[in-house]
């Protein structure tokens, strides 16, 4: 069973990821994130996602990200479930990134 899914704000990602404590992950699709891309996420796509794929967060903590919010809680608990202690997402996705007024790049 996957446990609960810690919601942070888009001003505690950017800070903990500016300090090199977060490892960000977009679990979008390619064609979003060709659209719009995170400044400095990995991209591990919800539709092929297997949690081996993430890149190793050398001592950060994985944070997930998506377009609102929600595919993000689910790669979450699907991370959980294979043993793995990502319990963080990024609460209101890329939307709620640039209301809050932080950066995004043009995608690949």
């Amino acid at each position: 069973m996957a446990g609960q899914v810690e919601d942070l704000t888009p001003e505690e990602v950017s800070k903990g990821i500016s300090e090199g404590r977060y490892l960000l992950v977009d679990v979008r699709e390619p064609n979003e994130v060709d659209a719009e891309a995170y400044p400095d996420a990995v991209v591990v796509p919800l539709s092929t996602f297997d949690p081996k794929l993430i890149p190793d967060p050398a001592g950060k903590e994985i944070v997930f990200a998506c377009r609102s919010g929600k595919r993000s809680v689910t790669a979450s608990q699907a991370a959980q479930a294979s043993g793995l202690a990502y319990n963080k997402h990024l609460a209101g996705g890329i939307l709620g990134w640039k209301a809050a007024g932080l950066p995004t790049k043009p995608g690949r």
